[in-house]
Parts: C-alpha cells; structure tokens; sequence
C-alpha cells in the first residue's frame, strides 16, 4: 500500500528538527530510515533544494526554503508528484504560522512541535488521494517536476555524514554544480541588514564619481553572497574605500570623509562575522 509515513521540519544551516510527527510506523525499516533523517539533516546546507533518496521499500523526500527543510519518508511506490505536494503545503503552512526570525533563533529542538497537528492532518488527506481537494494544483506540480526534477542521492554521498569524503559536486538541472562557491551563508543579523543598507545608501551618494559607486556595491555583494578569499577582498575593498576618499578629500568635508569611511568599516565587519555556515550539530532527528 503506497503511503506517507512521517515527516519532519528541519532548519537548515545546523540541522536542528523544529517539528515532526509523532505517529511514524515502528518497523524496523521505517526506524533505518529514520537513521537517514539525521544524515540528510546534517547535510542540508550542501544539497539542492529539492531531493529524494531512495532506500529500498521506502523513499525519503524534503524540499528547502528560506533556511528550513519539509522531510518526509513514504513507501517506494507512493506518486511523486503527491510526495512533493504535501511537502510544499507544509512548507506553505509553516511560513504562514511561524516567522523567520522564530525559526531563526530557536534552540531547543521540537520547539514547533504543535506544527505536528497539521502535519497529521494533511498526511491523513495524501493516505486518501480520493478525498483530496487539491486535484487541480497537482497539474502544476507535474510539470514543475518535470521540468526540474528532484536530484537523486546516492547512498555513497549519503555516506560522507558518516566521515566519508564527497564533494556533492555534481550536476543538478536548475541548481548548477555544488561547490564552495554556492555555500550558504550565515543568517543576517540586524546589524548586517543595517549595514547592507548603509552601504548601498553610500553607493547611492558616489553614483556621480562612477568607480567609486562600485566599492560600496562589491561590499554588499560580499555581505550577501559566499565567494573564495571573501575575507581578503572584503579588507581590499575598505582599503579602496580609504584610498578613494584620501583623494576626495579636498572636495569633501570631515563629516563626509568620516561617515564614508566608518560606513565601509562597519560593513567589512559585517562581512568578516557573516561567515559560512559550519558542519551541523549532531541532534536527534
């Protein structure tokens, strides 16, 4: 019988389970399976934002968004199509009731645990697609399906949660090769947002002096995206940033000279602290 049999809500960067629910089969498939959760878990932030490992009888899909992850496991035979419909009310659901910055800061794990009566909910109405009321969205999943289908995990990366080396660095269609180029950053804090805007307002001010519009634009870049040497170029910038405003010193006052360039320290700051995310901790999915 094709079937879903549990799922989970994860955050991304560290891997800490936010919600799940509670009624999962206890066979001992099933609990291997659940050994999986907490491998994938780990490895969230490296993995495209739609995938599916297959494990013999059962199949293990989650889709990532905004800095969380919607698990869930099924039977090897249950549509794809549905799998990744339920998946995508979850997601829809869960960032309607909670905001980011809740998810942002919670600490302990299963801190949404009441996120699990809609989980049940809509898991009990895909067990019975006859009464499902969503017949008409599932064409444009189909289709979205097709055109990007979900990359296939392989157990031998699945390995490397368990120190085996993989890169991940493999070809996925609408998400380009995985590599350190495309590793997520930290999530902003207040400060980095304020100074993002800072430096665009900067940026904003030196349009009329053309080059020097485009160090204040370099910094948001840096703040914003990971790149290698990121560091090293964010110091490289502020020092273009000084020597810039060393030349414009005679056509600007202190005060101007002083908020330009307190304004790119801060930002360097603010990109030295954002840095990328590290290997998450080891919790019980």
């Amino acid at each position: 019988m094709s079937m879903i049999l549990s799922a989970s809500v994860i955050r991304v960067r560290d891997g800490l389970p936010l919600s799940a629910s509670t009624d999962y089969e206890q066979g001992t498939g099933v609990q291997e399976c659940r050994k999986y959760f907490k491998m994938l878990s780990k490895k969230l932030a490296q993995l495209p934002d739609r995938c599916t490992l297959k494990t013999g009888h059962y199949n293990i899909n989650f889709i990532s968004s905004l800095g969380v992850s919607y698990m869930m496991l099924c039977t090897e035979n249950y549509p794809n199509v549905l799998a990744f419909s339920f998946l995508d009310e979850l997601q829809k659901e869960f960032i309607t009731t909670y905001n980011m910055m809740k998810t942002n800061t919670a600490v302990r794990p299963y801190c949404f645990i009441e996120f699990d009566n809609f989980i049940q909910r809509t898991k009990q109405r895909y067990n019975n697609p006859r009464s499902l009321s969503t017949k008409i969205n599932l064409s444009d999943m189909q289709m979205e399906i097709k055109l990007r289908p979900p990359y296939q995990i392989s157990m031998c990366e699945l390995g490397s949660a368990n120190g085996v080396t993989s890169a991940f660095s493999v070809d996925y269609k609408g998400s380009g090769k995985i590599s350190s180029a495309h590793q997520r950053l930290e999530p902003a804090t207040l400060s980095g947002i304020v100074a993002f805007i800072l430096s665009l307002l900067c940026g904003a001010l030196n349009l009329i002096r053309g080059f020097h519009a485009i160090e204040s634009l370099l910094q948001c870049y840096l703040l914003v995206y990971y790149t290698g040497w990121r560091n090293v170029k964010s110091f490289l910038t502020f020092g273009l940033i000084c020597l810039c405003n060393m030349y414009l010193y005679e056509l600007r006052n202190l005060w101007q000279l002083f908020f330009h360039v307190t304004v790119g320290a801060f930002v360097t700051l603010q990109i030295w602290l954002r840095q990328a995310q590290g290997k998450a901790p080891d919790y019980d999915v």
